[in-house]
């Protein structure tokens, strides 16, 4: 409970006695190219793989001769949607963008960067933090849309090569009952998972106290801590939303 209470008001110091919106543009693109544009090559590596996986062994486990090869592609699709897109690549996210965020944060506060910055009258806390949430929260919804894309790219990809089933067969199954809510519940969670993971990682780095060591240790934490956080609201949406 304490390091709740701690996380919290964390979060409160990083909304508060900020400085002007313009000073933080520079900031905020900077941190787009780090979080978004560097992640894309590990996002699309992931979730390729994982939807030709899915795909595959999907059909490994369909024994019934009664049951129609096109229900993979709506398998593929659903599981996607709903899971893999979203919570995979966040826990992705997290060992690639929270240890980042939590390694710089933390080097800066052994190296009393951080402190130099309160010396100054800047709120270290916005200055360094809430570019990266509006970042994370911007750019890894269009990473989990990509994700998805491709996801059920690579299951088609990954039957039709092997012969598995027919474009036909997969096309139809993923466009089979589709429910267009599906959508808004994989992007609300992309948008809890992206907040989770930078905000948690950023006070896990930002707290960090000794020497190099310690910077270690708190981007481990920050990765595993985000990880359980996102497993935990991914449960929770689940209740709340279907």
């Amino acid at each position: 409970m304490r390091s709740l209470g701690k996380y919290l008001l964390f979060m409160w110091r990083t909304v508060t006695n900020r400085e002007p919106l313009r000073v933080y543009w520079q900031l905020y693109i900077d941190e787009c190219m780090l979080i978004g544009i560097d992640s894309l090559i590990i996002v699309v590596i992931t979730s390729t793989f994982i939807g030709a996986v899915t795909a595959v062994q999907t059909t490994a486990n369909l024994t019934s001769p009664f049951i129609p090869l096109s229900i993979i592609g709506m398998m593929v699709r659903d599981m996607t949607i709903l899971e893999l897109a979203p919570t995979v690549t966040a826990i992705v996210f997290a060992g690639k963008v929270g240890s980042n965020i939590a390694g710089q944060l933390g080097t800066m506060r052994i190296t009393e960067q951080v402190d130099a910055l309160e010396v100054m009258g800047i709120n270290s806390a916005s200055y360094l933090v809430l570019p990266k949430v509006l970042a994370s929260v911007t750019l890894y919804p269009v990473l989990v849309i990509l994700a998805a894309y491709l996801s059920i790219a690579g299951g088609y990809w990954a039957g039709v090569l092997s012969e598995i089933y027919t474009s036909e067969q997969y096309i139809y199954g993923a466009r089979l009952d589709f429910k267009p809510f599906n959508i808004i519940f994989m992007l609300t969670k992309s948008l809890v998972f992206a907040f989770l993971v930078a905000t948690i990682s950023a006070y896990k780095g930002y707290h960090t106290q000794g020497g190099a060591l310690e910077v270690g240790i708190s981007s481990t934490k920050a990765v595993t801590n985000s990880c359980i956080a996102i497993l935990i609201s991914d449960y929770l949406l689940a209740e709340l939303m279907t």
